[in-house]
């Protein structure tokens, strides 16, 4: 089924709705990868139920929102993951060398909510998604009434890593272009930082859920420079402290991709900050974990 698309900061933004336009609006934002068919219907319908006017859209570069005014984003490679590491290491200044940032990929949610006829919105975001929605808050702070990081980190780089083998698996490739090979590799990569097996989804979900996606929109380069924007974005934690807005932040106690002292972090750095840890939770969105996600986000919704 097709979805609705608005023009918002150079892009044609795929998005979808759910809930009355006449609620205050919360905006979803994807991690890395994550389309927006990742968020499970059972959550957007209960913040829609909540009272919130629910929006999921395509980040850039992902899915079917697609660039208008930068022929760049459509055929630029973005130098090799190692050299932007390198860089970022020794204090160069890898965003030059860069398409876009995860900065300009949090205009992009901005230019949505005013786009779509808000003036601001409650601001929800998944890994790499919860670094753009904080610098949402950080640089766009009037477009944002509260803010919800996700599963996500500060960007500090004294915090601990990922541990070695979930970053192998977020960045390994499939073994062939076939979509069983790609429905296998999710199913790896999810048994690598995905959460207990008591709340992970099951392989079949796995499987078909990826191969679903890659059948939707298959864009390898789009991949390639959403993770140049992270690893090049200018780091932003020793800014947190300027954030005046409500703010939840929470995390898997089994995430194994970004640690939950990252999460900490973000609590710590923002004024009045909660933070709540999830038991069995990992580096994913599986529906068992919806009812724990709502017990914590309803309440902090409802008192602000």
């Amino acid at each position: 089924m097709a979805m609705p698309r608005v023009r918002a900061n150079g892009l044609e933004i795929e998005y979808e709705e759910t809930g009355s336009p006449d609620n205050p609006m919360i905006l979803l934002v994807s991690g890395y990868m994550g389309q927006m068919t990742e968020w499970p219907d059972r959550f957007k319908q209960a913040l829609a139920d909540a009272g919130r006017r629910v929006i999921v859209f395509d980040n850039r570069d992902i899915g079917l929102t697609t660039a208008v005014d930068d022929p760049a984003l459509e055929d630029c490679i973005p130098p090799p993951m190692e050299e932007l590491m390198q860089g970022a290491a020794e204090g160069e200044p890898v965003h030059e060398r860069v398409p876009y940032v995860l900065d300009d990929m949090a205009a992009d949610a901005a230019a949505l909510i005013e786009a779509l006829g808000a003036e601001q919105a409650d601001v929800l975001g998944l890994s790499m998604g919860g670094m753009i929605v904080q610098l949402m808050a950080l640089n766009h702070p009037d477009r944002v009434r509260a803010l919800i990081p996700v599963m996500t980190t500060s960007g500090d780089p004294a915090l601990p890593p990922a541990q070695p083998e979930a970053l192998e698996a977020l960045t390994a490739e499939p073994e062939s272009e076939t979509l069983e090979a790609i429905g296998d590799l999710a199913v790896r990569t999810y048994h690598a930082i995905g959460s207990h097996p008591d709340l992970r989804a099951s392989d079949n979900e796995l499987r078909a859920a990826a191969m679903a996606d890659v059948q939707r929109a298959n864009r390898p380069l789009g991949l390639a420079r959403q993770f140049a924007a992270l690893l090049a974005q200018p780091r932003w934690h020793d800014r947190l402290e300027t954030i005046g807005k409500p703010t939840l932040v929470l995390h898997g106690q089994m995430d194994r991709l970004i640690p939950p002292d990252c999460g900490r972090d973000i609590a710590r750095r923002i004024p009045g900050a909660d933070f709540r840890a999830i038991e069995k939770w990992g580096h994913d969105l599986p529906e068992a974990v919806v009812p724990d996600l709502l017990d914590e986000i309803l309440p902090f919704l409802a008192r602000i």
